[in-house]
């Protein structure tokens, strides 16, 4: 008699609670897992911005590949470190540093999960012969009967939603992925990992960004481009009104961000807010707070999860950044992987770099970015 193969499943350990709590609801069902860490950035680099202060809760710290390792032991499943810094480093870091200098805000965590947890972990998972990855972002995959596509939904805990930074995965990339929390509440994920008495059960979840650990992206850029031999992009320019009147100075333009109210230097009486980010002027324009509402945006490099391309336009809820409620816009084709969103009403500080969203309910329609 022929012995079929054990099905295993990867678990992308981050080391902290939801990742472990996944490991464990998979071996208690039974199934055949391996753990894998990515290792994305070299916490040595750049030891100038670790001053005092440094937040203590970043994702992906050496930590954090501890703690991983610790949750493996206490379950009883193989482990491996991996090593993505290069990929990390090309398709999110320096991305996220000419992202700035070209006058956008980018979400460095919606790249890495397209880019690396997920295209490149989906791959290094089937060459140690796992068919499956799963992880602990907070939403649902379900399959539509009527398309055959996969379908990415919204978590049940609105709270811990992450769907909004999945919005780019593809359907190869969904049809091998699992989310066993996304029927959960963090409540009861933290119930889950006391029950499997997980040494990370009481851990507190990472706030920071991997790569810049004080917060302050201004600095982490300066000393990146310093690092990597480029003249620091702290070029001083006009700030100024959209009728041209010059206000004040700025200190560099990747120091800003539309909507930024803090910060500016400024004393004209009344409150300022970033409006533009004028790079080829190299002039920061600011205005008053009905100055930063459009109704209208156009989005590039959309990643349609419903269909396989938008043919004619359609009605949906946006979000225009990760704590937006929704907005009901219409959408129109706008070329190759490009959409225009009409929005119902003008939305506040509708920033370039940022990730517009399209749902219809707890379904995700895709995404793009907002140019």
């Amino acid at each position: 008699m022929v012995r079929m193969r054990e099905e295993i499943i990867a678990v992308a350990m981050s080391g902290g609670v939801d990742s472990s709590t996944v490991a464990a609801l998979l071996r208690a069902r039974g199934e055949s897992i391996v753990g894998l860490t990515m290792q994305l950035w070299n916490q040595r680099r750049l030891p100038e911005l670790m001053t005092d202060g440094v937040a203590g809760h970043r994702c992906c710290s050496l930590d954090d590949v501890y703690d991983a390792r610790r949750v493996a032991e206490h379950l009883d499943f193989p482990y491996y470190v991996v090593n993505f810094e290069r990929q990390f480093e090309d398709t999110v870091v320096r991305p996220f540093v000419d992202d700035y200098l070209s006058g956008r805000t980018p979400i460095p965590c919606a790249r890495c999960n397209t880019f690396v947890k997920f295209e490149d972990l989906i791959l290094l998972a089937r060459q140690v012969g796992a068919e499956r990855l799963a992880t602990g972002h907070y939403a649902r995959i379900r399959r539509n009967a009527e398309t055959g596509r996969c379908e990415l939904l919204r978590a049940v805990d609105r709270a811990k939603d992450q769907s909004y930074f999945l919005f780019g995965l593809t359907q190869e990339q969904l049809s091998r992925t699992e989310f066993p929390l996304g029927e959960m509440s963090k409540t009861e994920v933290r119930e889950a990992a006391r029950a499997a008495q997980l040494p990370v059960a009481e851990k507190p979840e990472s706030q920071e960004i991997c790569f810049v650990p004080n917060g302050d992206y201004a600095r982490f850029i300066e000393e990146y481009l310093e690092e990597q031999g480029t003249a620091v992009a702290a070029t001083p320019g006009e700030i100024a009104t959209p009728q041209g009147e010059v206000v004040g100075r700025h200190e560099g333009l990747h120091r800003y961000t539309v909507g930024q109210r803090r910060g500016l230097g400024l004393s004209v009486g009344r409150p300022l807010y970033v409006i533009e980010i004028d790079v080829e002027k190299n002039r920061l324009v600011v205005g008053e707070d009905a100055d930063l509402r459009r109704d209208t945006c156009e989005v590039r490099d959309v990643n349609w999860i419903a269909w396989e391309t938008l043919v004619a336009p359609v009605g949906a809820g946006v979000k225009i950044r990760y704590r937006h409620e929704s907005a009901q816009a219409r959408i129109e084709p706008a070329g190759e992987a490009r959409a225009r969103l009409h929005f119902e009403k003008p939305q506040r500080a509708i920033t370039p770099g940022q990730a517009a969203v399209f749902y219809q309910g707890d379904v995700v329609l895709g995404g793009g970015w907002i140019v």
